[in-house]
């Protein structure tokens, strides 16, 4: 007879799971630094989790609702504003990295190669990299410009999670038909995580449960 697992239940979090990561996200987020070139990263002396997504997903919008704070980063209505790689510390336990947004048709090549690939780079090689939370937005789910992002995730061998944006602009009911299609579309994807969130950062839909998992994910504890 199977005895039951004390491990956490995929997509599933404790009572004490939500506060604890309340408490965690209610401290000082300050921003530290944005990066133009693989050289300028802080030292990995921290756990990190990152951001990534098309451009004008929301990433910022995301950032400053999981912190409880309106302009810890800067939210823009111009797509491919950050073309940096943009570092905000949590209370010295964890630093949240917001990625440079893809699929932006008006900059040029180079410009949009070279921010691009300082992204790549960052994926690549830092140690202290947890998870990297892949935005899509809900209105729209994946889009074949996102499957290059999926791809080269895969490649790197980086743990991701779709976490599903924007939710608040859906009619009743479609933000669980876009989740159960999006966990279809990624089930073989080898680096994937199986499990997708529904947030909205105007709403606060899903925060708990994101801040839940960043805290079971990386490690730290309040």
């Amino acid at each position: 007879m199977e005895q039951p697992s004390d491990e956490p239940k995929v997509g599933e979090y404790s009572d004490a799971e939500i506060e604890a990561a309340r408490v965690l996200f209610s401290r000082q987020a300050t921003f530290v630094l944005g990066c133009a070139k693989i050289e300028q990263l802080p030292d990995p002396d921290l756990p990190e989790i990152s951001f990534a997504g098309r451009s004008n997903v929301g990433k910022s919008s995301l950032i400053n609702a999981l912190v409880g704070m309106h302009k810890l980063a800067r939210a823009s209505n111009e797509p491919g504003r950050t073309r940096e790689v943009n570092f905000f510390d949590l209370d010295g336990r964890l630093r949240l990295v917001d990625l440079p947004g893809y699929g932006w048709a008006k900059a040029s090549k180079t410009t949009v190669k070279k921010f691009q690939d300082l992204g790549r780079d960052y994926l690549r090689g830092r140690v202290t990299l947890k998870r990297v939370y892949l935005l899509i937005d809900a209105r729209h789910g994946l889009k074949k410009v996102d499957d290059e992002a999926l791809d080269a995730l895969d490649l790197a061998a980086v743990s991701y999670q779709i976490v599903l944006t924007k939710a608040d602009k859906l009619k009743k009911g479609e933000a669980e038909k876009v989740q159960a299609a999006t966990l279809k579309a990624i089930s073989k994807r080898p680096a994937a995580y199986p499990a997708v969130l529904v947030t909205s950062s105007e709403k606060g839909t899903g925060m708990p449960e994101l801040r839940a998992e960043i805290m079971r994910t990386t490690g730290v504890e309040i």
